[in-house]
């Protein structure tokens, strides 16, 4: 893999927008070979475990429930509940898992390694997505070969710019040697089928991006609370919606903070400090989410059991009228700043 050693520099940033043009117009493949598996991954179970959706224009049905790479996933030498976790999620129907270079440290990279350590003999049966966080061609690269090392696979399926929260991010990404041509770069080379772009922060910043290239995915922080701060389900959800992009919920219990089982901590120095009860069960604030069109949702689970829970609730998943949407979200009002603790607060 080139690191910019300056005998491939890559394309520049008119280049990378020509491209993207040409990509919107049909003339790039938008669900380009991954590796050396020219099939899309496919779980057995899923089918009979839960609905799906489609995956946006990737060509892939993903399972309503996915699961994050972060809760136990991400704890450090955790070997002995992620693995078997990651594992009876897959038993489960699972079709979809996200990780990030980031999770569990970015030296360390935890997550990745537990994932690896399933990937290795079930990689066929799963949409395998990662991230970087390096707003660098080079660094990009360098981040997508570890996960490779790590995740035990020649190339994943979706390769996500992760939390883009400030428009400067997104300048630097489009400038020349900037992230975005990592990830066309690693399209061509098939290390990657799919190319997305994540972020819990600002709306306007993701909408910013997607209105630069053609990202296949967005991952993106929705729950009940959405409407009473830098509302995402307003604009942002439209916009991928009409561009056709496979649309990921994540945050939907903000960390537990959004439901009624969230004991407040009694340390002044925790982040959390000062926060209430929530006022959902997780059905409820799955059940919202799933309402919306999403193409799945990602949690990150602390236990089989949790994990176990929430394919439950996908399974038994009926959409939601407005009113009862509108009741949530009223419900949620009290409790909406610690349940959007990821956005942008100015004051």
């Amino acid at each position: 893999m080139a690191h910019g050693d300056g005998s491939d520099r890559g394309i520049g940033r008119r280049e990378v927008l020509k491209l993207g043009a040409a990509a919107a117009a049909g003339l790039v493949a938008r669900g380009a070979v991954g590796g050396v598996t020219a099939s899309l991954p496919a779980n057995p179970v899923t089918l009979a475990a839960m609905p799906t959706r489609n995956l946006g224009a990737t060509g892939y049905r993903v399972g309503l429930f996915s699961l994050g790479g972060q809760a136990a996933i991400e704890q450090p030498d955790n070997f002995d509940v992620a693995v078997p976790l990651i594992e009876r999620a897959l038993d489960l129907g699972v079709n979809y898992v996200d990780t990030s270079a980031r999770y569990g440290g970015a030296e360390a990279r935890w997550s990745e390694r537990y994932f690896g350590e399933v990937m290795k003999a079930r990689r066929a049966q799963v949409y395998l997505a990662t991230k970087t966080h390096d707003r660098s061609r080079d660094g990009s690269l360098r981040l997508l070969e570890r996960s490779l090392e790590l995740l035990q696979t020649d190339h994943v399926d979706l390769w996500q710019l992760h939390a883009l929260s400030r428009m400067d991010q997104v300048e630097e990404i489009f400038a020349p040697g900037g992230a975005i041509e990592a990830l066309v770069a690693a399209r061509e080379q098939k290390l990657v089928r799919h190319l997305g772009i994540s972020g819990h922060t600002d709306p306007e910043v993701l909408i910013a991006a997607i209105e630069r290239f053609p990202f296949d995915t967005v991952l993106l922080a929705l729950n009940a609370a959405d409407p009473h701060h830098l509302s995402f389900k307003e604009k942002l959800l439209p916009l991928a919606v009409e561009r056709e992009m496979g649309i990921i919920g994540m945050k939907i219990p903000a960390r537990g903070l959004i439901l009624r089982s969230w004991t407040p901590p009694t340390d002044p120095a925790s982040r959390h400090f000062g926060s209430t009860p929530g006022v959902l069960s997780m059905p409820e604030a799955m059940r919202y989410v799933l309402s919306l069109p999403v193409s799945t949702v990602i949690v990150g689970c602390d236990s089989i059991a949790q994990l176990e829970e929430n394919v439950a609730i996908a399974r038994a998943f009926t959409p939601m009228s407005h009113e009862q949407m509108a009741e949530l979200e009223r419900r949620a009002e009290p409790v909406h700043r610690q349940a959007l603790f990821f956005r942008r607060w100015d004051s």
